[in-house]
């Protein structure tokens, strides 16, 4: 069976590009993606299978190959929406949707899914198990869609779980991984100190926000210096500090909003009490109001070293042409909600390289002139489709 879906991929790379520069041309932002999803429910309406849409909070779809004898469930993750970006990029397939972008490759995620998953419901009698494809939505924006469509029960019987994710850290046949923690955490805060306004002459009959503001912006600072273990990862960003005003007026109020990265729940659990006690003690010292909004986003991503073992050795004994090099990357500073399915679902993240051909410095995901090596669309199909072959070999 595995030889066979192999050759079926490679004899459908072209439907994948073709599928890949169609989402590429109409993206749209997390949450609105109805077109999208309506596309890929399409793309499977007359085959052997069972369709669920509108999955979680948003536009998920979820597709059930039930195989011909009964074995282990495992899932298949790709994300589908694009980020607010004004495409750059000099492609004859540029985004058509003004200010709207497939700028982190989830239209390649999508493409080499969709026609994966057609090449096993052609091949399903020969399976001793069950694929669940999930085609998820809003992975870009928090809460984000993985986090609802565990929360809705439909993943309960999974066994394991695998994704990918294009990086222009290598070439186009070169899949990356890593064991362990492998993708920050992150979660969102906004501070208003509310203070009392007054004329900048006589600061003694106000209450200067600002200043308050201040000393809280430059605290926090030392939660990761002073209140974190020094061998683990943490990052606090005050991104915004709207405190603007007249010269010679002392300011009523502020907004601080800050992003937070952290590579453990211990350390996201550190940083959450700290920051909140900063702000409660800029309040006493100051006389001043702090409201605080903390939201945790996106927890760490933990890819299981059994199974991150099972893929590294999966694809070593393959001994596909297309697939050239396994390489270990580091941990990487971005976040991905996979992590929910992770946390639930043992299984492995791992990564595939895009660098455009020819190019040294490639534009990394998230900017507007970001580009893939539509090669690793192909690279990323015949991976996967060696790990779920894989899997059901050693499970059968």
């Amino acid at each position: 069976m595995r030889s066979q879906l192999m050759e079926m991929l490679e004899a459908r790379k072209e439907e994948m590009i073709e599928i890949r520069r169609h989402l590429h041309e109409y993206p749209e932002i997390s949450f609105e993606e109805e077109k999208t999803a309506q596309y890929i429910a399409d793309f499977y309406k007359g085959k052997d299978v069972e369709i669920e849409t509108n999955v979680g909070n948003g536009y998920g779809i979820i597709v059930t190959i039930t195989g011909g004898k009964s074995g282990k469930k495992i899932g298949l993750r790709a994300d589908f929406d694009a980020l607010p970006i004004q495409e750059e990029a000099d492609v004859p397939f540029k985004s058509k949707n003004e200010g709207v972008m497939h700028a982190c490759g989830h239209d390649a995620h999508t493409a080499y899914l969709m026609v994966l998953a057609d090449c096993l419901i052609q091949l399903k009698d020969d399976l001793n198990g069950t694929v669940k494809i999930i085609h998820q939505h809003a992975e870009e924006v928090p809460p984000g869609g993985a986090k609802s469509i565990v929360e809705s029960g439909k993943l309960d019987d999974l066994d394991a779980i695998f994704g990918i994710h294009v990086l222009p850290m290598d070439e186009a046949g070169v899949v990356g991984y890593h064991s362990g923690y492998s993708f920050n955490g992150r979660s969102y805060f906004k501070l208003k100190v509310q203070g009392q306004g007054g004329h900048g002459s006589s600061p003694h009959k106000a209450n200067d926000s600002i200043v308050a503001g201040a000393h809280f912006v430059t605290s926090v600072q030392t939660i990761v210096s002073r209140r974190l273990n020094p061998m683990d990862v943490g990052v606090i960003t005050i991104g915004s500090f709207d405190g603007k005003g007249t010269f010679n007026v002392i300011k009523d109020s502020v907004e601080i909003e800050g992003d937070i990265r952290y590579m453990s729940k211990e350390s996201r659990e550190v940083i959450e009490k700290e920051l909140k006690r900063i702000a409660e003690g800029i309040g006493v010292q100051f006389g001043v109001e702090c409201i605080l909004d903390y939201e945790p986003d996106y927890p760490p991503l933990y890819n299981d070293p059994e199974y991150t073992d099972f893929v590294v050795q999966t694809l070593k004994e393959a001994n596909d042409k297309d697939i050239k090099e396994i390489k270990e990357y580091p941990a990487l500073s971005p976040s991905e909600d996979f992590a929910y399915y992770l946390e639930k679902i043992p299984g492995c993240y791992f990564f595939i390289g895009c660098t455009p051909k020819g190019v040294k410095e490639p534009y990394f995901n998230h900017h507007p002139k970001f580009n893939i090596d539509e090669d690793s669309i192909l690279v990323a199909a015949k991976a996967v489709g060696h790990v779920v072959c894989g899997y059901f070999e050693k499970n059968q």
